[in-house]
């Protein structure tokens, strides 16, 4: 059920009810909380969380959605999250 941890995790490029949802369950609630996480480690607590192992994809999101909550500024290109496939995470 959507609250307003999710509405405010929305505020993410690329980050909808169902990964607002993920980082909820993740214990994050708040876009504060995301800056100078470790974007991998998320996707790793996220796939063991569900046991199984998630799209590569949510991986993608966590590393924009990190950028984006570490950055007062952005590069427009990184907060698309498909723009982060072949790049490494960043803080």
């Amino acid at each position: 059920m959507p609250d307003a941890r999710h509405k405010e995790l929305k505020t993410i490029p690329g980050v909808g009810p169902s990964m607002a949802r993920d980082l909820v369950d993740l214990g994050i609630e708040a876009v504060a909380e995301l800056r100078g996480q470790d974007p991998d480690r998320l996707y790793g607590d996220l796939c063991e969380l569900r046991g199984e192992r998630m799209d590569p994809c949510v991986k993608y999101v966590f590393r924009c959605a990190v950028y984006f909550a570490s950055h007062d500024v952005h590069d427009p290109a990184l907060l698309q999250w498909w723009n982060w496939m072949d790049r490494p995470a960043q803080t």
